[in-house]
């Protein structure tokens, strides 16, 4: 099986068929799903979702380009919200240096906030960092000086400074549908040297599909292609691909049970 553990299934995008959405991603043999927080004042949102859904999980936490605007919820009010059986991550938080639309010193101060909520429950850190490698290096680095915390940088696009250093501080890096495109050989070349046991894919759906459908809306069933792409690029079969990033993924994310089995027409892929 396969785990897409970062996608927002909570986003307008799927809103018309979401029933449809999971059933393809169980088709195509994802088994477990995260759906991921950008808000936390729309969690009831995600609550929704996940008590819908058996293998759907969550997290609690605001994406950097809203950091401004819920810097007065309290750390125990983060920590009181991923008590939820369902929670399985804090976040996503970080830097993003693309968009403008929160200054750095709010995503700072959001991030370092949802580091301590990390560190406190010990759920994993979704860190979202864009264009932004030196700031989020340099928090990361003081932050866990003052205490471990589990954490993956999701979405990985950055440089290979910040993806080696991650690695030593403990952290897994996860790629998407952007390691098939054409122009990302770099990116393929420093997922290459992450070790096959700190390794996780995603979607980011509905963003970032993976080629042959880029330009297209992204949903968890996509995962499918981006898998194929990195066990190219590690070399390794498709199958042990699958099994040491979902093992990879239920280390980190021990709160999340994994499936029972799968759907009858599981191992059929959607994507293909």
């Amino acid at each position: 099986m396969l785990v897409d553990h970062h996608c927002h299934l909570d986003f307008p995008d799927f809103a018309p068929e979401l029933d449809a959405v999971v059933a393809r991603a169980r088709d195509a043999g994802v088994g477990t799903l995260v759906t991921i927080s950008t808000r936390i004042r729309e969690f009831d949102k995600l609550k929704a979702i996940v008590d819908r859904f058996e293998d759907v999980y969550c997290s609690v936490g605001t994406h950097p380009n809203h950091a401004h605007e819920e810097l007065d919820i309290p750390l125990e009010r983060i920590i009181e919200l991923s008590k939820h059986p369902k929670v399985v991550a804090i976040g996503e938080a970080g830097l993003d240096y693309y968009h403008h639309t929160s200054t750095p010193a709010a995503q700072a101060e959001g991030f370092r906030r949802h580091i301590a909520a990390a560190r406190e429950t010990g759920l994993p850190l979704e860190i979202h960092t864009r264009d932004a490698d030196d700031d989020t290096l340099a928090i990361l680095e003081d932050e866990m000086a003052k205490g471990a915390f589990p954490a993956v940088l999701h979405c990985f696009t950055g440089g290979r400074k910040l993806a080696m250093r991650a690695l030593e501080l403990g952290l897994y890096v996860s790629f998407t549908g952007v390691i098939t495109f054409k122009a990302s050989e770099p990116l393929r070349d420093i997922a290459r040297d992450v070790p096959l046991d700190r390794l996780l894919i995603e979607t980011d759906a509905p963003f970032l599909a993976p080629v042959p459908f880029r330009g297209k809306r992204n949903e968890p069933a996509f995962v499918v292609r981006t898998a194929a792409a990195l066990a190219e690029v590690k070399g390794v079969s498709a199958d042990d691909l699958a099994a040491a990033t979902t093992d990879n993924f239920f280390r980190l994310y021990g709160k999340a049970k994994r499936p029972k089995s799968l759907s009858p027409s599981a191992g059929g892929s959607a994507a293909a």
